[in-house]
Formats: structure tokens, sequence, C-alpha cells
């Protein structure tokens, strides 16, 4: 008699889609040899992105293709469908999903179904509405904006230097970072640097005439480094005339102009949003159960609570964390979490598989580090508080050690050795958005429009 393999379906090809794929055909090799386990990942893009180094993307020292790892060379014992899941029938264990070609033909959406299932779509960017926000903002989620960010910043540069208005080339040369977070800061301090250093190749743009504005809601920035190394970023920042303004919010950004809430009003051509993720919307078109804030109620061995058969883990679930002192805490939804929990869920589902017992999620606190451009940086590693130098050194090595594949490891490191031998790259391609401008206005089209 032939029995259907079991068939375990992966949402999402970010840190625990991918990390949670990768160990479950390590675990699962034997049965997935012989057919009695299949492993399908459905995710929108063909990659993952280590979104740590986006900010060194975006400055040039990191190529964009070392910033991703295919999804196909990676999991390679894995059924990998680069589409988009819509809906989650968990009670009819059916997931349904579109892809390009449904999209092509005009067909509805597809059904798969499954014994496992891993949700794990990770979150979006959480936005609020700020007039003009949606006309003019820029996010830093995607490797996508990471380099279309740079491109930006060469640009405005190159629009300062050959215009006559005043008023435009201060609007260029203005810069507004919206998020004290990680992204928003090491973001900040990366571009900052780029363009600092930019600004030697132009004979009429200097970096002092360049405003760059953080503006935070909260009292701190960088909560993850601890206070003392806040207000040391804070400093460091502030000392290269980096305007910080804790407390502050964006009440608008209509007609490129940024209103802050203290009353300060900033002609400007860019603003970047970084101000937080929200849960992907995926989760609410499940019938699983969700927290007040949209995540997956999830248990400390990665199931869904009440839902057999469903896991979750990273951005999408809300994991009890057994380690807290205080009940009810849950693991925040960064990177550190999103990889650990992937290894304890692919055994987990592996153990299920096998009909073994699950083991909770524990983690030992190790501690942060955040970049603030070339060579300065922060950190509070195992109780131990570095800064400048030493702490930029410790980012690199931690998140060298965290990409995935030799492969990955291996450019990344020739890449950073080679731009610590020559000069960095400011060349803004900001034609490769739009690769087909130049052939439609040959035959008689229009240039797209600026953003």
């Amino acid at each position: 008699m032939v029995t259907e393999p079991v068939r375990i379906l992966v949402v999402g090809g970010g840190y625990v889609g991918m990390y949670t794929a990768l160990h479950l055909q390590r675990k699962l090799k034997p049965e997935l040899r012989r057919g009695e386990v299949e492993i399908v990942v459905i995710s929108p893009d063909p990659y993952m992105t280590y979104q740590p180094f986006l900010p060194e993307a975006a400055a040039g020292s990191i190529s964009p293709r070392h910033v991703v790892v295919p999804l196909r060379r990676v999991l390679d014992r894995c059924r990998v469908i680069v589409g988009e899941v819509t809906a989650v029938d968990h009670a009819k264990r059916t997931a349904s999903f579109k892809t390009l070609a449904t999209q092509e033909e005009g067909t509805g959406p597809l059904d798969l179904t499954y014994d496992e299932i891993v949700l794990a779509p990770g979150s979006i960017s959480r936005t609020l509405p700020v007039p003009g926000l949606a006309d003019y903002g820029i996010g830093f989620k995607t490797v996508e904006e990471a380099i279309g960010l740079r491109n930006h910043v060469i640009e405005q540069m190159d629009i300062a230097s050959s215009t006559r208005d005043p008023a435009v080339r201060d609007a260029a040369l203005t810069f507004v970072f919206v998020g004290g977070g990680y992204a928003g800061v090491e973001a900040l301090g990366e571009l900052e640097d780029m363009a600092r250093y930019a600004a030697r190749y132009y004979h009429n743009v200097k970096a002092e005439d360049m405003k760059w504005i953080l503006v935070e809601a909260s009292g701190r920035i960088l909560p993850e480094v601890g206070e003392e190394m806040g207000k040391y970023t804070v400093r460091e920042l502030r000392r290269r005339n980096i305007d910080v303004r804790l407390e502050t919010r964006l009440d608008s950004c209509e007609d490129r102009v940024a209103v802050l809430s203290d009353g300060a009003r900033f002609p400007t051509r860019t603003v970047v949003w970084t101000a937080g993720v929200k849960p992907n919307p995926l989760l609410a078109a499940t019938d699983l159960p969700l927290t007040e804030r949209g995540r997956l109620k999830c248990t400390a061995e990665l199931t869904v609570d009440g839902a057999p058969h469903a896991w979750g883990a990273g951005d999408a679930a809300a994991v009890p964390d057994v380690t807290a002192e205080q009940p009810g805490t849950e693991c925040a939804p960064n990177a550190q979490h999103a990889v650990r929990q992937a290894k304890v869920l692919g055994d987990n589902i592996a153990a299920a598989v096998r009909e073994r017992p699950l083991q909770e999620y524990r983690h030992k606190y190790v501690g942060s580090v955040a970049s603030l451009g070339l060579h300065k940086g922060v950190a509070h590693v195992y109780g131990r508080k570095l800064k400048g130098y030493p702490a930029w050194f410790m980012h690199r090595v931690y998140h060298l050690s965290r990409v995935p594949t030799v492969n990955r490891k291996s450019r990344v490191l020739a890449e950073w050795t080679l731009s610590g031998l020559f000069k960095r790259e400011i060349v803004s391609l900001g034609s490769l958005e739009h690769p087909r401008a130049e052939f439609e206005l040959a035959a008689g089209g229009r240039r797209p429009k600026e953003s």
C-alpha cells in the first residue's frame, strides 16, 4: 500500500522560513530520501534577505547580491514555490496561494493541502496616517529599498550640485529619518558616512551643507543596547552634526515639507520611514488564534496554541519567554530570536513527524550590536559595553558569523577586505529602477515620473 508523504508547508522565506526548512531537510534527510516527507516552501521572493546588512548595502560596503541568499540553492531538497499565500484554512489543512503565472493568466488562487504548516510570513512596515507619507516616504526593509535609497541620496547631491535655486538645493541636502531603532539609526549612520565621503568629489557641495535629522517619538534610541549606550549614540550622532530629536513625531510631509510635532519645518526631498513593523496581513486571513496585536498565539514549544500541526516563530509569532523573570513576557520580534527559534522549530517538527517529545524554546541573552558608520558603533555583549571601533568590529564579526552559507560569508568578507584597501564607490545607478525608460522614450513613450 502506497501512502502519501507527510507534507510540511513553510509559509515565508525569511529568517524563520529559510532556517526552519534548512534545518528540516537536514534532520529529515532519511525520510526525504525515502519519499516519506515533502517540504514545500512558498515565498514571495526567491531569496532570503539578511536584513542587518541592508545599511552596509545602502552605503556601498556590500554588494546587494551578497545580502540575499538564493532559496533554491540552499534548500535543494525542498520544493520552492515563488508565490504569495493569501489564506489558510487550518481546519481543512489547506492554503490558498497565487503565483506570477496565476496573475499573468488571470486565474484564481491555487490550493495546497498540508499535514504540518509553519507560518513565518514576517512583518511589514508599520505606518501611521501621516499626510504625504504614502507619496514621499521611503521604506527601509528590503534590499531593493536599501539600494534605491542609496541611489536617491547620491542623486540629491547631484541635484544640489547642479541647481541655481537655493530652495531646491536646501531641500535636496536635507535628509529626515523617522524611527530610532536599529534600522533607522544604522541606515542614517551608514548613509551620512557615505555622503560625507562622497562630498569631497563635488566642487560645490560640502559635508556641512547637508542636514541629517533623526526623529524619534520616545525619549531614547536603540533601547536594545541599553540606556547608557543609547545616550552615547545620541552624543556621537550630534557630534557629527546630526540633528537628533527625541520625543518628537512626524506630523506631515506633504508638498515635500517635513513638519514635526515640535513645530519645526524642513523642506526635504528625503523622508525615510523606519518607525517599526507590524504583523503580516496574511495572519488575519487564517482561522488560527491571534493576540491583540495580531500575532500568532504560540506556546513555548513554538506550536500555535490550540491548533495542532500549526507552528509559528519570528515576527509573526508571540512566543512566551520562559527565561524572563516576569510572567507573560514575550520574546522580542528580532533577528536574534528568529534564527534561534528556527532551529528549535525544525527540531520540534522533526520530532512531531517521528512522534517524539517536543522541547521548549529557551534562550540566553548574548547582547546587541549596532553600526553607526565606518569604524563607528555601539555594543552591549555578554554584559560588556563597547563603543567606537571595537563595537564596529564586533558588529561585523557577529553578523558575519550569522549570515548563512560559507559562500555568502566568503563573499562578504572579501568585499569588506577590498573596501578597506580601495576607495568607496559613489556611483548612483538610479536608472536600474526604470531600466526601460530610455527605450520607451526612443520608441515614442514618456519618461516615468520621479518618485
